[in-house]
């Protein structure tokens, strides 16, 4: 019955007038031999209309247009002839979650001084407190472990300062405002990225982020060895609910494991000003990778190894769909013999060799390598400083010990997080051939014994 209402309000969107013009579905074409399959730029571009156009309003997370893009998935897995994954009776997978959301400014207190002008960019936290210690150095290895840390280092870039207070137990870290943080504000939609949960899951208690103007910030440091407090009074938690989709193609050994496909179908959706951030090349195209890897995989004979399809909600509010399938995956994550997360693969990156994509973490296993010697065009990530391998759906699995990289095309392209991510910003042709790219190593796994291992020291802890 789901599945019919899937395909239904899929149907209902496509024969609306308004909506027609730019949205027809890639067309179920009659199987070729597997040998022979291409894919088609048109197929690719149909996806990506529809899905990064106005009427899906940016597909922002948890909401009902992210739900309707995972309809028209769901709709396209069921034409292509996939099942539901096992043990679920239909393709959409809906999961709650409590958000947070802040009415109102942080108040920060400093040596007993209420310091006016904070800005929250990340947190969720109602109340932390401790001792200040400030740090005026540029090395982010060097940064001191505390409870509250003010940074306001000139050259060390607030990222870089966020991922040093990695197991330091830092509740609170204060940032001197500068050009990086105005362009973070701004690309968190001028609002700050609150720790949202898992509806049936404790809630993280990660490091808040403030940041200061600088005469605000100068003050508060003065507070060094001083007790410190940040409060955020018009904290709010809502339930709200994120919808993936998730196709799955039987193998014909059921002890040979299975392969996990993904990409995530939410974006940024509708900014507080009215701007669409519309979310083509993130990830519109890597959700038309997967649907065309769907497409080709299966045509044809059936595959030794089973086959799942995910498009995961909720990725840029905390990747909650991916979390809520690691957490209760619909095979034992032991059965998973590797994930493939496709994201932003809409433009060539002009550090890398010409025609490929590159992989995140693809010195952490065999798995990078294999592809690329049967075929896929991925190379090494040129960007290790950004930890790509740690922001994408792939991580959520990684950190229970499958194997998962995220392929992507241009990761700092500079329409990211931008109203300019449209699809008359994306490169077609070269899309067409990054996914045919891969489907000859991707049918090689689901029928090889082969079976990748981290490499040492690539396998993340949990």
């Amino acid at each position: 019955m789901k599945r019919i209402f899937a395909a239904a309000l899929l149907c209902t969107a496509l024969a609306s007038p308004a909506i027609a013009q730019t949205a027809a579905p890639a067309p179920v074409t009659t199987a070729a031999p597997a040998s022979d399959w291409s894919v088609k730029p048109e197929w690719i571009a149909a996806h990506v209309r529809f899905l990064a156009g106005p009427e899906l309003q940016g597909r922002g997370s948890m909401t009902r247009d992210e739900a309707i893009a995972a309809a028209y998935v769901a709709a396209r897995f069921q034409g292509y002839g996939l099942q539901p994954a096992p043990g679920a009776d239909s393709y959409i997978q809906k999961v709650k979650v409590i958000r947070p959301r802040l009415d109102g400014r942080p108040k920060l207190v400093a040596g007993g001084k209420t310091i006016d002008g904070a800005s929250l960019l990340f947190g969720g936290v109602a109340r932390v407190e401790g001792v200040a210690t400030l740090y005026m150095g540029d090395n982010g290895a060097e940064l001191p472990a505390g409870d509250v840390v003010l940074v306001g280092g000139s050259k060390l870039s607030a990222m870089a300062a966020l991922r040093a207070t990695r197991g330091r137990n830092t509740k609170l870290l204060v940032l001197r405002e500068s050009a990086e943080t105005r362009k973070i504000w701004g690309q968190l939609g001028e609002r700050p990225r609150l720790d949202a949960y898992l509806a049936d899951q404790k809630p993280r208690d990660g490091v808040s982020v403030l940041v200061l103007p600088a005469a605000a910030f100068d003050k508060a440091a003065k507070a060094a060895g001083k007790p410190v407090e940040m409060t955020l009074p018009g904290l709010v938690r809502e339930e709200v609910e994120t919808t993936s989709a998730i196709g799955y193609l039987p193998g014909t050994d059921p002890k040979a494991g299975v392969i996990l496909l993904a990409a995530h179908v939410d974006h940024l959706g509708v900014q507080p000003d009215g701007t669409v951030m519309y979310g083509a090349n993130d990830d519109a195209s890597g959700v038309a990778a997967v649907l065309e890897l769907a497409h080709a995989l299966s045509s044809g004979k059936r595959h030794k190894r089973g086959i799942l399809f995910a498009a995961f909600g909720a990725e840029e509010m905390g990747g909650f769909g991916s979390r809520a399938f690691a957490a209760a995956p619909p095979v034992p994550l032991t059965d998973i013999v590797a994930n493939i997360a496709i994201e932003m693969i809409g433009a060539q990156d002009p550090k890398l060799p010409a025609g490929t994509m590159m992989m995140t973490g693809y010195e952490r296993s065999t798995l990078g390598p294999a592809l690329a010697e049967r075929g896929a065009l991925v190379a090494k990530d040129p960007y290790p400083e950004q930890n790509f391998f740690e922001r994408s759906d792939n991580y959520a699995l990684a950190r229970r010990g499958v194997v998962a990289h995220t392929i992507s095309g241009w990761a700092v392209t500079p329409t990211y997080h931008s109203p300019q991510d449209t699809i008359a910003n994306l490169d077609i042709p070269f899309m067409t051939r990054a996914v045919q790219s891969l489907i000859g190593p991707a049918r090689w796994l689901a029928d090889t014994d082969f079976r990748p291992d981290w490499t040492p020291g690539g396998k993340p802890s949990e």
